[in-house]
């Protein structure tokens, strides 16, 4: 597990890819922290909302049956579109085994709809949980999710990202990505929810979480 680079430098590599896009996204989410989106999100301590939502199979499954197998390392993402994302979740496949021998399970929540759902498997391995939050209920419930301005769509759209489609709605609303720590009891014992979608919880430090649980 040491010998993988660490998720930080995954991040930067998007970064530097895409230097025009820096200053849009930083004027964007200083609007967010403004209007203290993800504040309100769980923290540790908190006890997580049982739900239930289904897999990429149209399963559904709720927390309460998920953690009957121990704790969960629970990560809400934007998508395969997101290279953040993707670079999140393959940080994390090449951590799964890991995660398996501490006794936790990676369990990822998306808003795509169409299959795309199922192929985020290419990136966490097949072991991995894929939930599908259509409309991006769960996220909303949870204090995870906020609405795309109109700069940014008409950006997305010049660029041929049809987030509409992706997500099966015109509303605009993404998911603030995050990621939790569930213990059985639904307890959260580590938080990490930014409103800037360009910073993750390193995969190393959580999984050192997960394994104080033992």
């Amino acid at each position: 597990m040491n010998s993988l680079s660490p998720l930080s430098d995954l991040l930067d590599d998007c970064r530097e890819t895409t230097p025009e896009w820096t200053p849009v996204y930083d004027a964007f989410v200083a609007k967010l922290r403004i209007g203290a989106i993800a504040a309100t999100a769980p923290t540790a301590g908190d006890t997580f909302p049982d739900f239930a939502l289904p897999d990429e199979r149209g399963r559904y499954l709720s927390l309460a049956d998920i953690l009957t197998d121990g704790p969960i390392v629970l990560s809400f993402n934007r998508g395969g579109w997101c290279p953040y994302c993707r670079s999140e979740l393959s940080a994390w496949g090449e951590r799964v085994d890991a995660l398996a021998a501490v006794g936790g399970r990676l369990v990822t929540i998306t808003g795509e709809v169409g299959g795309r759902a199922a192929r985020l498997h290419d990136l966490v391995g097949p072991d991995a949980s894929i939930l599908c939050d259509v409309d991006h209920g769960l996220a909303l419930s949870v204090g995870l999710a906020f609405r795309y301005d109109a700069d940014l769509q008409k950006r997305h759209r010049d660029c041929g990202l049809d987030l509409a489609d992706i997500y099966g709605s015109n509303a605009w609303v993404l998911p603030v990505p995050a990621t939790f720590v569930i213990d059985r009891d639904r307890t959260v014992r580590f938080a990490f929810a930014d409103p800037d979608f360009r910073l993750r919880a390193e995969p190393d430090d959580v999984l050192a979480v997960v394994a104080a649980l033992k």
